[in-house]
């Protein structure tokens, strides 16, 4: 794709490295038009998004079933990660659902599909394409309309839960089936489907079961911008009955919080028209809302909050002895060795976000002076008292004057590292300021010793304020540190406690060693 204007000089791209997400893009989806497959009944429309992944069609999410209706507006919002830089391409599928069978795949329940990719939907922002039945053919008249935002940084959500009183009944033999809708109204005075409640069956005051909606989705995170609700009187066979509306905005919806209420007159204006001593058709109470704020790395940042940056460096025998040109620990007077190296490459970035520069570096799995035992946390410069380095360079010169006075030994036990940072970090969080973060980064030839410790100390970290970085150095065998790393499942902790979030990432030196400096820093 083009390079956006501002984007300056792009590195060149790393070998296998991760994407960086740009952001998270939200997918609202209708359709017109849609083939008829039901004798009795109009089809009941459900909704397939599946993305291509490694030349095969894989499905990542499905819409909730719509009764009877071959125009549905689907409440269902789909959120997907979007990378600029690579060509992602989506499938919508639409089925003709059958009750409790579920949506079948058969050929005769397929109402139509249509591929495009998330660039194309984000960067036309509305896309309507027709439907497409096996072999090309046209599904009929069938569209499909597919609307993209994109979440902004500062985003959270809120929880709603509301309820009515004195429904206008619609039914005959029977009391109203009432479900509400809420939409935002655009810019554009269009309307977006923000969220649609169950039906309550039988009953002129329902309690809706509270749910929770992203504020970009319900207001584009402004106050002040309308919402439209609408109370529907539910109907078998997609009649749905108009009972009414009010109008509203976020800002007068949280006049709700804590143990106030809001309510609103649920107003039909053909009603106020005709009838002369028409009240209402019914009331709609806000009974509670809850708003959760979800802070991005860069509010935090923005907001003074300081990263500390902690390095540790192996210093077991594997490594080879230091005298030894083919010892991982060589320092050759002409180039850095590799570890160096991915002390440099993550130091320059992290460097930016502490203001006094100062950088604690440990080692372990070495003898050290004055008695030569062996030791999993000790501070490089010898002083145990402070550990930390003035910058990188001081971190730098500390690891060379410190190869000379310590014995290569071991085993690798990596845990004690990762709960002393955290015990600081620790400390941090009891003081509620959120400012400061922890950055541990964990420069290691291979094999763990202390597996089981190790996952513990994540596990427990992972409630933390710290993030760790483990660099593979050399060519060992790295399956620990993938089984670290999480991105294959959920790490665990021997007991099998979860992770309470992904804090470490894992990478492969010898994958990017022969990438320029700036381009490694990135990857």
């Amino acid at each position: 794709p083009p390079r956006p204007a501002g984007m300056g000089d792009v590195p060149e791209p790393c070998p296998q490295a991760p994407l960086a997400v740009l952001s998270k893009v939200e997918l609202r989806v209708s359709c017109k038009h849609l083939l008829d497959r039901d004798t009795l009944n109009k089809s009941d429309p459900c909704v397939l998004l599946l993305m291509q992944s490694q030349g095969q069609w894989m499905e990542v999410d499905r819409s909730e079933v719509i009764k009877s209706n071959l125009n549905p507006v689907f409440a269902k919002i789909f959120t997907v990660d979007y990378y600029f830089e690579e060509v992602q391409k989506l499938r919508f599928e639409v089925y003709d659902s059958h009750g409790q069978a579920g949506v079948g795949t058969h050929d005769d329940d397929f109402l139509g599909g249509m591929e495009c990719t998330v660039g194309q939907i984000v960067a036309q922002k509305r896309v309507t394409k027709p439907l497409f039945l096996k072999y090309g053919k046209f599904a009929g008249k069938s569209t499909i309309t597919i609307i993209s935002e994109e979440i902004s940084g500062n985003n959270g959500y809120v929880e709603l839960a509301f309820r009515a009183k004195k429904l206008d009944d619609k039914d005959l033999f029977s009391k109203s089936d009432p479900f509400l809708e809420i939409y935002r109204i655009d810019d554009d005075r269009s309307e977006q489907l923000v969220y649609r409640t169950e039906v309550v069956k039988n009953n002129l005051s329902p309690i809706w079961e509270p749910f929770k909606v992203s504020l970009n989705s319900l207001c584009s995170c402004e106050e002040k911008r309308k919402l439209r609700c609408v109370v529907w009187d539910y109907d078998s066979r997609g009649k749905h009955d108009f009972i009414g509306e009010f109008f509203t905005t976020f800002e007068e919806m949280q006049k709700a919080m804590g143990e106030n209420k809001v309510q609103w007159e649920c107003m039909n204006p053909k009603y106020k028209i005709k009838k002369r001593n028409y009240k209402n058709s019914g009331i709609v109470v806000l009974l509670d809302l809850k708003i959760h704020r979800v802070y991005s790395f860069l509010d935090y940042i923005m907001g003074g909050c300081q990263i500390h940056f902690t390095v540790a460096i192996d210093f077991t025998a594997s490594n080879g002895d230091p005298r030894n040109s083919c010892s991982l620990h060589y320092i050759n007077p002409y180039q850095p060795n590799e570890y160096l190296k991915a002390l440099v490459a993550v130091g320059e970035i992290c460097q930016d976000y502490d203001s006094d520069k100062k950088f604690s570096a440990l080692g372990f799995g070495a003898r050290i002076p004055p008695k030569y035992e062996v030791s999993h946390d000790f501070a490089i410069n010898f002083n145990p008292d402070n550990d930390e380095c003035e910058g990188i360079q001081g971190v730098v010169e500390s690891y060379q004057s410190c190869l000379p006075k310590i014995q290569l030994y071991g085993p690798t036990n990596v845990a004690p590292i990762i709960s002393k940072v955290a015990r600081v970090a620790a400390d941090e969080e009891r003081t509620k300021e959120a400012s400061q973060y922890f950055i541990l980064l964990i420069l290691t030839d291979g094999v763990v010793t202390d597996m089981a410790d190790t996952r513990e100390a994540i596990v427990r970290a992972s409630y933390l304020p710290m993030s760790i970085i483990i660099v593979g150095v050399g060519n060992a065998d790295f399956t620990d540190m993938q089984i670290l790393d999480g991105d294959d499942g959920v790490l665990r902790s021997p007991k099998g406690e979860p992770v309470l979030r992904d804090i470490v990432q894992f990478v492969p030196f010898r994958e990017f060693k022969n990438v320029s400096g700036a381009a490694t820093r990135s990857c």
